[in-house]
């Protein structure tokens, strides 16, 4: 990987992870429609902790309030009852399934699954799911449930598939149980802090070996593409929160099927190769 690959694709993720439309598959196809290689889902993982950090810094004041109140809750059974020791313990709850699907799919979510083809019919099928639920969600609930949490923790997991988007698929999971946009975005946003910061952790040793197939970018590169998706993401958060509180998803749900049907044309004419 040259410096200019690594930059590129540390914006292309700091652009796009906070937006429904797959900031795994952005960089999937970035990376193999313009130079002809995958850099792959160990560096995908670790470069993600640059907008992860730009959310915890964003969020700081929030993530801070829940640490105090779950640690309170865990002593005294009156503090139990404030919401923030709930709301903690549902961003833990969320974040069991991803955690658990990812350490058993590993392989297959680092092979099989970054196939283009599916990345493709992904994208214009989540697409579809995304607009109904905005569409048919009455989004009257600001208040999560434990059973929330579980339903809109197993939707993140399936971002594990290039093309679903984790907070596209948090997202829609949060609308088809009546949450407004703004605070099943937000709940979205913590959900994804803990995934995010042990899938970039955990893949740091894959990044470190640079004999596998593919764009291998080196250790100075990758923490330089993790600052560009950083500094992009931190901007990108304040602006989708604001967007969301006076608008739809529909023009994600119609980027997405537009990417999706461009794709499918690339790679029926071979000028991308699938895998």
């Amino acid at each position: 990987m040259t410096w200019f690959e690594a930059l590129v694709l540390g914006l292309v993720q700091g652009l796009t992870e906070f937006l429904p439309i797959s900031s795994s598959a952005h960089v999937r196809i970035v990376s193999e429609l313009f130079f002809g290689g995958d850099a792959g889902a160990s560096f995908t993982a670790v470069i993600q902790l640059g907008t992860e950090l730009a959310v915890v810094i964003y969020f700081a004041k929030d993530i801070w309030r829940l640490l105090k109140a779950w640690f309170r809750g865990l002593f005294s059974r009156e503090a139990r009852q404030d919401p923030d020791y709930k709301l903690a313990w549902y961003v833990i709850y969320g974040s069991i399934p991803i955690a658990v699907l990812g350490v058993l799919f590993k392989d297959e979510i680092r092979s099989g699954l970054r196939n283009l083809w599916i990345t493709a019919i992904v994208l214009m099928v989540f697409a579809a799911i995304l607009a109904i639920a905005d569409e048919t969600g009455r989004q009257a609930r600001t208040r999560l449930t434990l059973k929330d949490s579980w339903v809109m923790g197993f939707a993140q997991a399936m971002a594990l598939v290039p093309g679903v988007s984790r907070s596209g698929g948090t997202l829609t999971a949060g609308l088809f149980l009546g949450l407004r946009r703004e605070d099943a975005t937000r709940y979205a946003f913590l959900l994804a802090i803990p995934s995010v910061f042990g899938a970039g952790i955990f893949s740091i040793p894959d990044v470190m070996d640079r004999s596998g197939p593919g764009l291998q970018a080196d250790i100075p590169q990758t923490i330089a593409a993790t600052i560009v998706s950083f500094v992009v993401g931190y901007a990108c958060v304040a602006w989708l929160l604001r967007y969301v509180a006076k608008h739809s998803y529909m023009v994600f749900v119609w980027y997405r099927i537009a990417l999706g049907a461009v794709l499918c044309a690339l790679l029926a004419t071979g000028v991308v190769s699938p895998t």
